[in-house]
């Protein structure tokens, strides 16, 4: 006779449990009640695992250094009550449109707290940028570079960084990959001496340092080593930013750095290279929201060809991941967890016409029906960022949990919202 799964592994939220009938406890909610009461598909998003990791960070660099700034990556989960969260705890944020700006004034950040990303921006978004009087924008080429100037008042200043290619490609997915010799970002080393040299005559612009990001998803850190130090031969500057990207477990056979581990590695390599003087900012997303994130799904049929179908209520419109770069997942059938029951590998399929609609190949789930409730974590970075409409698909609320209580802070689309900017 099965036994009832007691634990969860270090994949789930923090704080997630099985009752003693094995039901997955989210923030001391059941999940069962979440998914009567709010639908499905929903992101269901544990609030204290957000504020615990955004402690971490905001700790471990402390411990390290005294001159520091950690920058909640916002694209990874632009929703109004996360990038709020973040900043009541003190983060700093950047942002790479100005849509994204928008949002993170809307949040409450200080403006001198939020930083200007992009490699395409364009005179809108600078001006809006210059009118909000942000800390950083993060100069990516030299026609910015030149535009930017262009649109400081006379007497104005701005401070910058140069955004640097360092050249170095770790191992990850070529499409998250952006600190190569042949990357979309940033200035190569010839360009960004002549960027310097600029800077440093201009008038109205402050250089305040480099910053150089490498990739997202890294779980092997040693290439940070050989991105800092092709960074240095460009001269000796107050802050470096080295950018986020350290990668989560996305699956309980996967083991990804501590956070500490991390944030070591980093403060350990500028101060070895440059001395303790020097200010370090940091920009993690993923590894602030992945795991706060569960979305719940209901099984709407069952289909035994070659390999079995188990169709949900969601896919690509909600989580565009393993589309784009095959990203890996596990899944749970509430109330039957699978080290209590015989499972079977199953593709865990999206309702969208297309092919490529599935969200976990190859995923043991036990006895999969119509009706059930599949919950799949750590969807919390890039789920809600990248969620569309694709099929006419109302995107998911975002529900947040703490200490058994629930609220929904983004409520679900409807098919009014599907036409509400139709002019004919």
């Amino acid at each position: 006779m099965a036994t009832t799964q007691t634990s969860l592994s270090h994949v789930w939220p923090l704080g997630s449990t099985l009752d003693a009938h094995g039901v997955l406890q989210l923030g001391g909610c059941d999940a069962r009640a979440l998914a009567r009461e709010f639908g499905t598909p929903a992101y269901i998003v544990a609030e204290d695992d957000l504020r615990t990791r955004a402690r971490r960070f905001v700790e471990a660099f402390k411990a390290r250094t005294p001159d520091f700034e950690v920058h909640f990556a916002s694209k990874s989960f632009p929703a109004t009550a996360v990038l709020r969260l973040f900043a009541e705890e003190g983060l700093a944020v950047d942002v790479a449109s100005g849509g994204e700006l928008h949002l993170a004034l809307n949040a409450g950040f200080d403006p001198r707290k939020i930083h200007l990303h992009g490699n395409a921006k364009s005179a809108h978004e600078l001006q809006q940028a210059l009118d909000a009087r942000i800390g950083d924008i993060v100069v990516d080429n030299l026609v910015e570079l030149d535009r930017l100037t262009a649109l400081i008042p006379a007497g104005g200043r701005q401070r910058i960084l140069l955004r640097i290619a360092p050249g170095v490609s770790p191992d990850t997915h070529p499409k998250i990959s952006t600190g190569g010799p042949n990357t979309k970002f940033g200035f190569n080393l010839d360009d960004a001496r002549q960027a310097i040299a600029i800077a440093q005559k201009s008038d109205k612009l402050d250089l305040d340092g480099l910053h150089f990001h490498i990739g997202s998803q890294i779980l092997d850190l040693a290439p940070f080593r050989a991105a800092l130090e092709s960074v240095l031969t460009l001269g000796d500057f107050r802050t470096y930013n080295m950018g986020g990207g350290l990668g989560v477990a996305y699956t309980r056979d996967v083991t990804a750095p501590d956070i500490e581990d991390y944030v070591d590695r980093k403060v350990g390599l500028l101060h070895e290279l440059l001395g303790p003087n020097k200010r370090i900012a940091d920009e993690p997303g993923r590894a602030l929201v992945a795991h706060s994130t569960v979305t719940l799904y209901e099984v709407q049929s069952v289909k035994h060809n070659v390999v079995t179908y188990v169709a949900t209520d969601g896919g690509m419109s909600d989580n565009l991941r393993p589309m784009l770069y095959d990203a890996k997942y596990e899944a749970m059938v509430v109330g039957r967890p699978n080290e209590s029951h015989a499972t079977q590998p199953v593709h865990l399929a999206g309702k969208h016409c297309e092919s490529s609609d599935i969200l976990i190949h190859d995923v043991e789930l036990p006895d999969p029906r119509p009706g059930d409730l599949i919950a799949v974590p750590v969807t919390g970075a890039y789920g809600y960022a990248m969620a569309n409409n694709y099929n006419g698909q109302p995107r998911p609320p975002i529900v947040f949990v703490s200490n058994g209580n629930a609220r929904t802070v983004v409520r679900r689309e409807t098919y009014e919202d599907l036409t509400r900017r139709d002019v004919e």
